[in-house]
């Protein structure tokens, strides 16, 4: 099953670097139809993009890239599955780079070397160790409580408008949301397929406490999912898409797998050089996207204008 949740994986990553690619294409196209510099997409704009063909196009791409990561979540830990999306850097950063005529530096490049080699060093350690123990409703609490209290605070820069917060902003609240998404997401179709909770409520046998903890689980997950599209497009509008998915993929995985090691023990029999070899490679891929972020030759030829 791990051998089959980890091409499932694979599978996504490439189909979420196409889909991140179209949908950054087209909010460039739409920001200069509407001869916007603004570095960010406002609610009316974000509802003009639905009417862009390619930014739909993207979308399906996408949606169809999360049905693949969903499906491997079914099947393996979520410390295995969410560190394999780094793979989708290296699609988009050679696809932005060829259809934007952008030569990446020298820097760049080892960037995305820190990143990719941090992320499959902790793929290769999660396949060792990692373990599906049951979630039960204390778990889930601490993610609610976890997952209420972030959707809180990105709530806040939703109303207060995109234009007062830095581009990293978008970038690191797209990944924290996504990375709660992923794991509420693996919580409820645990808890509903293989804890028996859509048995009970399809024969009327509910246990109050515990499904009532179950549909909050997914209430809070369609909402960490809506803001999270909202930062990914205000991120798109900011920056070039190899850089916000060296965010997704970054900084996702490492939201969702402290959860999975620190609250839903999927690490409980790792040894102590592998819980530090966590650390170290989970570190790396942080450096590798700051790095990014300070040196993509199309961050720095904006700055510079």
């Amino acid at each position: 099953m791990k051998v089959i949740a980890i091409g499932l994986a694979l599978l996504s990553a490439v189909a979420l670097a196409i889909g991140a690619q179209l949908q950054n294409d087209a909010v460039g196209i739409q920001k200069k139809a509407a001869l916007s510099g603004r570095s960010h997409v406002s609610f009316r704009q974000l509802l003009d993009l639905l009417k862009h063909p390619r930014w739909i196009t993207g979308l399906a791409i996408s949606a169809f890239a999360l049905i693949l990561q969903f499906t491997a979540l079914l099947l393996a830990p979520l410390i295995l599955v969410q560190p394999i999306g780094a793979i989708a850097l290296v699609i988009t950063s050679v696809l932005n780079a060829r259809i934007t005529k952008t030569k990446l530096n020298a820097a760049s490049m080892y960037a995305i070397a820190l990143c990719t080699a941090g992320l499959g060093a902790f793929v290769v350690m999660a396949h060792q160790v990692a373990v599906e123990p049951e979630i039960d409703d204390n778990n889930l609490l601490l993610i609610l409580g976890l997952a209420i209290s972030l959707i809180a605070i990105f709530s806040y820069i939703f109303f207060s408008g995109a234009s007062k917060f830095r581009p990293l902003t978008f970038i690191i609240g797209a990944g924290v949301l996504y990375g709660f998404v992923a794991t509420l997401t693996k919580v409820v179709i645990k808890r509903l397929f293989y804890q028996d909770g859509f048995n009970r409520m399809v024969s009327g046998s509910i246990e109050w406490e515990t499904d009532s903890l179950t549909v909050l689980a997914l209430l809070s997950m369609l909402a960490a999912a809506f803001l999270g599209g909202w930062f990914v497009q205000n991120a798109y509008a900011s920056g070039p898409p190899d850089l916000v998915i060296a965010g997704l993929t970054v900084i996702d995985p490492l939201i969702a797998v402290s959860i999975g090691v620190v609250i839903l023990n999927e690490a409980m029999n790792a040894p102590w050089p592998i819980m530090l070899g966590f650390l170290g490679s989970g570190a790396m891929a942080v450096m590798g996207v700051y790095l990014l972020s300070k040196v993509h030759p199309q961050v720095t030829a904006t700055a510079s204008k």
